[in-house]
């Protein structure tokens, strides 16, 4: 099925042509409208008329999410706040978040992407589709929602938590689908087999699942643990949120929506532009974004782009899976964290060392993060009573700026491997293959 036919199954020309005069309309539009893309574009001599077509691209500035962070809030706002009708926000490495404004027709336009996702999945309108993803700022969940109800499904807006709750729903209302991050959907499975209940008896038929990494492998075992058929969603906040791309029932390959979101590889060092079907950073511009538009936005997730028309009749250009990150930030749990994050905290308490090792890992298919750190001597005691309270202090604050917990583990002094060269801070233990 295909919810879109003249926009997905649009001829190369033809998408060419369209990318060419929205991107010529969106230079004109951030350069009058956001001076950071004006002063930008002032200091490399470009004006909005060298922009012809969409292999001009090429020319422009690039844009990065400490960009973002060095224009909070609302510098890179192109809309004037009268027309921002929400704001989403993610994560930052020392407290600024990256804030991100919609207009009326960018939550049009992301209900539209979202119901061309849904659909490549095979949601219809009798369905009955649960978003367990998180509801608020992070953009899984609303993103989630919006695109359900555009289709024409229903919507169980169950968000995350109360999982033996979650599961009697899907039972009692005849849920169908379901939006998540894979590591849920395995710690779903595990919920239903401790409830004595089996993937018979919730009926589930599809999972659309996101916001972190995942491998065949996972997708295999949650397809066979809740009899469903696992899809892959993509999207970051900066661009729109879940719904940039999105897989088919060919499973080959993310179809993009490049009508709206047209996609680069660059090379990470060089910052040169890859041929298809290279692997390197995948870069993003939002062609028609009117609320925080972006050009040329490096997401720092490597992968690769694939051209030709797919078996299911889509047109679009595909991206592969992402096969990591030019950058040093986790993923766990669906939240963005770095490393800075964890040290930030740590050095604002006189009680630790800046000595730290993050440990990830996945326990009972969730992923899990330690956070080892070394007490300064003159706080290290035997008084039980006394490092349990700054376990808890580090937790707290830990929490407070992560979005999730973490277990604290307060290390004696000198116990922490040094380097005498770049310092490693994080063992990722998880196995993904």
């Amino acid at each position: 099925m295909i919810w879109n036919p003249n926009k997905e199954c649009m001829s190369r020309d033809e998408m060419r042509a369209l990318q060419s005069k929205r991107l010529q309309k969106l230079v004109t539009y951030v350069y009058h409208n956001v001076p950071f893309y004006r002063n930008k574009m002032q200091a490399m001599d470009l004006s909005p008329e060298d922009i012809r077509s969409i292999d001009d691209i090429v020319k422009l500035p690039f844009t990065t999410k400490q960009d973002l962070r060095d224009n909070y809030p609302y510098g890179l706002q192109a809309a004037p706040a009268s027309e921002i009708v929400r704001v989403h926000a993610s994560s930052g490495t020392t407290g600024n978040p990256t804030i991100v404004g919609y207009t009326r027709k960018d939550l049009a336009v992301w209900a539209e992407v979202m119901a061309r996702s849904l659909t490549a999945f095979g949601v219809t309108r009798d369905d009955t589709f649960s978003v367990a993803y998180g509801y608020g700022l992070f953009t899984g969940g609303l993103g989630a929602h919006y695109g359900v109800e555009n289709l024409g499904a229903t919507v169980i807006p169950t968000s995350t938590g109360n999982t033996e709750k979650h599961i009697r729903l899907i039972r009692d209302l005849k849920i169908s689908g379901i939006a998540c991050t894979p590591s849920y959907a395995l710690y779903l499975a595990e919920t239903l087999e401790k409830m004595g209940l089996t993937k018979e008896d919730i009926g589930l038929r599809i999972g659309a699942f996101g916001a972190e990494p995942w491998t065949e492998n996972m997708r295999k075992e949650i397809e066979e643990r809740l009899g469903l058929k696992g899809y892959n969603i993509y999207g970051l906040s900066e661009i729109m949120g879940p719904g940039v791309s999105y897989e088919c029932s060919e499973q080959n390959g993310s179809h993009i929506c490049e009508d709206h979101f047209y996609p680069e590889i660059i090379n990470p060092d060089t910052l040169e532009q890859l041929p298809r079907g290279q692997q390197g950073e995948l870069v993003f511009t939002t062609l028609t974004k009117e609320g925080m538009p972006l050009l040329r936005y490096r997401t720092k997730d490597l992968c690769t782009l694939v051209e030709g028309e797919c078996a299911c009749g889509r047109t679009a250009v595909r991206m592969g899976r992402i096969m990591g990150r030019s950058d040093d930030m986790l993923i766990i749990r669906g939240i963005n964290v770095f490393p800075s994050q964890v040290e930030s905290v740590i050095l604002e308490m006189p009680e630790f060392e800046p000595q730290y090792m993050l440990v990830v890992d996945r326990a009972g298919n969730l992923d899990t993060l330690q956070v080892q750190v070394e007490v300064r001597r003159d706080f290290f005691s035997d008084d039980i009573g006394r490092m349990l309270g700054m376990k808890k202090k580090l937790s707290d604050k830990l929490k407070s700026v992560l979005s999730i917990s973490a277990d604290v583990k307060l290390m004696e002094p000198g116990s922490i491997e040094r380097s005498q060269g770049k310092g490693k801070h994080v063992i990722d233990n998880r196995m993904l293959k």
